[in-house]
């Protein structure tokens, strides 16, 4: 683990000309993170989450102390400062070593729908990447409901080397995060 990545902060402006923060997830996070996942509409929550959800989970919160981007990652994207900081977005992912040893990770992206369409996925995917390259992961996985375009989109415009099957109204993910040669 790096000390860096654990005070990881990067200035962003959103395509509205807002300015917004994403930062690595913190314990103190907590209440910013339910008020966001109180402000999701449910069909949000299902696109997420694959199942409905009235909360999150204790044990989530409980995580975020694991936080060492190399077995586990969350960052989340904010407005605000202070006690007007607001959490409008996130990401995680979940190392592991694969079958062949090699380390993967499954990664999660979750936007507020007001703040959809700011290319924030596309933003914290690149961070996400960086972070992980950093730590030896060689490949992200990701499973997307076949009917969420937009995240499907983002995948595909990140560059990466992608292959992707469908199972069940499911699209199963798995991006190469070697870096291009040159």
């Amino acid at each position: 683990m790096r000390d860096e990545d654990l005070d990881f902060h990067q200035a962003i402006t959103l395509r509205d000309g807002r300015p917004a923060v994403i930062r690595a997830m913190r314990t103190d996070d907590k209440p910013r993170l339910q008020s966001a996942f109180a402000k999701l509409e449910p069909q949000s929550v299902y696109t997420r989450f694959f199942s409905f959800r009235k909360s999150i989970p204790e044990r989530a919160f409980e995580r975020i102390a694991e936080i060492d981007f190399v077995h586990l990652a969350g960052l989340v994207v904010t407005i605000g400062s202070g006690a007007d900081e607001t959490i409008i977005g996130g990401a995680s992912y979940v190392g592991r070593s694969d079958a062949d040893g090699a380390r993967v990770a499954e990664v999660a992206f979750t936007i507020e729908e007001d703040f959809q369409g700011q290319g924030l996925a596309s933003r914290l995917l690149a961070a996400l990447v960086m972070l992980a390259r950093r730590h030896g992961l060689v490949r992200f996985e990701a499973e997307v409901l076949s009917g969420n375009a937009p995240m499907l989109a983002v995948f595909q415009r990140s560059g990466l080397p992608l292959r992707q099957r469908r199972e069940s109204g499911v699209i199963h993910l798995d991006l190469d995060l070697a870096p291009a040669p040159g």
